[in-house]
């Protein structure tokens, strides 16, 4: 079975700029709130309900354009390929991220971030696509996992030029310049792209049968093997599948009718806002605001929201080296069980601590935070990779859409309210998110099937697919499914100027 290789990991660094792209977009403004000069530059008091409902407003339109952008992603990635639209996706992200720096009154600021969260949403759901569809099965999680790992590092690297921030001199750069530095990673990301191929199952989809099989020998080469034979074996069966996946008419209505595809929408759509329904958002977007209500200064604030963000990153790289040796069920398992009991926690620990002196109480609050952001990567590395890895080629865009639409909607949902939610009921709002975690375990549970280390070509049998072909365990031979014993695959080399033309022979 092919293995993982430089060139592999050489563009997989390049797309995943993409996913830091979202993850420093996304804090910049998080952090901004944090800064004393953004309230005095927009003349708003950090204590208000007036000033918690415009920064709740700027929220769920930034969400709102996500979610537009993740839909609107899957158009153009059908039509003119992964890499175009990862193109158009980072170009947009920089023009919204740019006029957000900008922005110079609030109604400004609200109309721009609906532009900057259209490219960041479409870069979210673009990269696990492309990285699910370039990877070898056996490192697969590792791969599309990325995803979150570098919007993690983008998170990091925001909290920490925030912390540095906070000691300007300068009110306005203190909140300004990490919305600037936002454009940053896109201006590698366009350029970087030029140098990266287009996903090979994109070109078998188109028939660009040639281009994919130079593209795939190159990312599945295996130096221990002169023949490819692993390149060949999984060529042949992208193809053959892909033959039979095209009979359909891949539409989101037809999402919705064919049993298997709608078992597989409904319960992408289930897990990604099961993600957001934990609270993270809730927690996370607001955490300066929350650790100044445990009676931190704004300084110790910014600095405990950057070791959280640091601590959070630690944890999505630990998952993603066991993602694919224990699976990405048993992670969400762990994952919605340990987030039920710590929200449990932080709830009476704040109902008996919070306004109060005692520091030993105080702390408890901040480490159950702590204990959130860890066993949360459990659950939110892999059901992006879950999400990336179980639709067909013709439907992946419009499936990982519909995953990246649920995570916003969920955000919307449970975190864009949390600063209103926060200041009425307080405590009581992880109590909230404690047993929606209880739900999401026991569904969970019941639905949602194990996919590590399988084929992607061979991942729609779970939900009720036919798969005409099954890759056995050396990854270099095919059985075919209408026959009970093992039949082994060879590809015919083409004739000069004839191109592949799917010759393939069976031995």
């Amino acid at each position: 079975m092919a293995k993982l290789t430089s060139y592999n990991i050489a563009i997989a660094l390049v797309v995943t700029l993409g996913g830091f792209s979202f993850g420093f977009g996304s804090s910049s403004f998080i952090t901004s709130i944090g800064q004393p000069g953004f309230y005095l530059y927009f003349n708003l008091d950090p204590a208000s309900s007036h000033t918690a409902s415009i920064i709740t407003a700027i929220n769920a339109l930034y969400c709102f354009g996500a979610a537009v952008g993740s839909i609107g992603q899957s158009w153009f990635a059908d039509k003119w390929g992964r890499k175009k639209a990862l193109f158009l996706a980072g170009v947009i992200a920089l023009v919204g991220n740019a006029l957000v720096a900008g922005s110079v009154a609030i109604g400004m600021m609200i109309a721009c971030r609906i532009i900057q969260g259209c490219g960041l949403g479409a870069l979210l759901a673009l990269v696990p696509i492309y990285l699910a569809e370039v990877a070898p099965p056996r490192s697969r999680g590792l791969l599309t996992g990325l995803t979150v790992l570098s919007f993690g590092f983008g998170f990091v690297a925001c909290a920490w030029i925030a912390v540095g921030c906070y000691h300007a001199k300068n009110f306005t750069l203190s909140w300004r310049l990490p919305l600037a530095l936002s454009c940053v990673p896109q201006l590698f990301l366009l350029p970087g792209l030029l140098f990266v191929p287009e996903s090979p199952r994109f070109l078998i989809w188109r028939n660009e049968l040639d281009e994919a099989w130079k593209i795939l020998k190159r990312l599945h080469h295996d130096p221990e093997c002169s023949t490819d034979e692993d390149a060949r074996t999984e060529f042949t069966q992208i193809v053959r599948q892909v033959d039979v996946e095209n009979e359909e008419n891949a539409t989101f209505i037809q999402m919705f009718k064919k049993p298997s595809w709608r078992r597989r929408s409904l319960l992408v759509l289930f897990l990604l806002f099961a993600v957001q329904s934990t609270g993270v958002n809730g927690v996370t977007n607001y955490l300066p605001v929350i650790f100044a209500s445990l009676g931190l200064d704004t300084g110790m604030s910014l600095m405990l929201y950057a070791v959280h963000t640091t601590c959070g990153t630690i944890f999505v790289a630990l998952s993603l080296l066991v993602v694919d040796k224990f699976g990405r069920r048993t992670l969400f398992i762990i994952g919605f069980a340990s987030l039920a009991c710590i929200g449990l926690g932080e709830a009476l620990l704040q109902w008996k601590y919070v306004g109060t002196d005692d520091k030993a109480g105080n702390a408890a609050c901040v480490l159950f935070i702590f204990l959130f952001i860890a066993f949360y990567q459990c659950v939110d590395a892999p059901s992006v990779i879950w999400a990336a890895e179980i639709f067909p080629t013709s439907l992946r865009a419009k499936g990982v859409s519909l995953a990246v639409f649920a995570f916003f909607a969920g955000t919307i949902t449970f975190g864009v309210p949390a600063a209103v939610a926060f200041q009425s009921i307080g405590w009581r709002m992880y109590l909230i998110y404690a047993g929606l975690s209880v739900v999401s375990l026991v569904l969970t549970i019941f639905y949602i099937p194990e996919t590590k280390l399988i084929p992607m070509e061979e991942i729609g049998a779970l939900f009720g697919d036919h798969v005409v072909t099954r890759m056995t365990a050396n990854g270099q031979a095919l059985v075919e499914e209408e026959k009970a014993g093992e039949t082994h695959l060879e590809m015919a080399k083409p004739a000069p100027n004839e191109g592949l033309n799917r010759v393939v022979e069976w031995a």
